[in-house]
């Protein structure tokens, strides 16, 4: 987490309120991009509707890195929890993982994914359909 104090301070450097392109070259030369050229800050500044205070470059921030990880690379982080690969996982099984380690689901997070992922009537999730919609931002249909 280092990483994340040193950009949050970095952040807090903008004391004007609106991120300029040389702010934005400072907090990529703190993150290890030194040799960034002026046509890509230039972009970046250009992907926003207007000035860039420190929401609108969350937001952006966070749109950039929704779906960051390839689709395989999610799917093989499931396929660990599934030895037999059935495509499946049990509902209280994820639940339970879901709920207890690392970055918790609340119970409202929890309704929010059975409402979008309802498992089949033996209890089951179909994790390939939740990997897909993570990196595609749709359902799959059907095969």
């Amino acid at each position: 987490m280092p990483e994340e104090k040193h950009f949050i301070t970095t952040i807090s450097l903008f004391l004007d309120g609106i991120i300029s392109k040389d702010d934005l070259r400072d907090v990529l030369a703190s993150m290890g991009q030194l040799n960034v050229k002026n046509e890509e800050l230039e972009a970046m500044v250009k992907e926003a509707s207007g000035p860039i205070n420190f929401t609108v470059f969350l937001t952006m921030f966070g749109e950039k890195l929704k779906g960051a990880d390839p689709e395989d690379v999610i799917l093989s982080a499931f396929k660990v929890l599934d030895p037999e690969a059935t495509g499946t996982i049990k509902k209280e099984f994820l639940e339970e993982l879901l709920t207890t380690q690392c970055d918790r689901f609340t119970a409202e997070e929890m309704k929010n994914l059975w409402a979008a992922f309802p498992p089949d009537v033996a209890g089951n999730v179909d994790y390939k359909n939740i990997c897909y919609v993570i990196t595609h931002g749709e359902e799959k249909e059907e095969e």
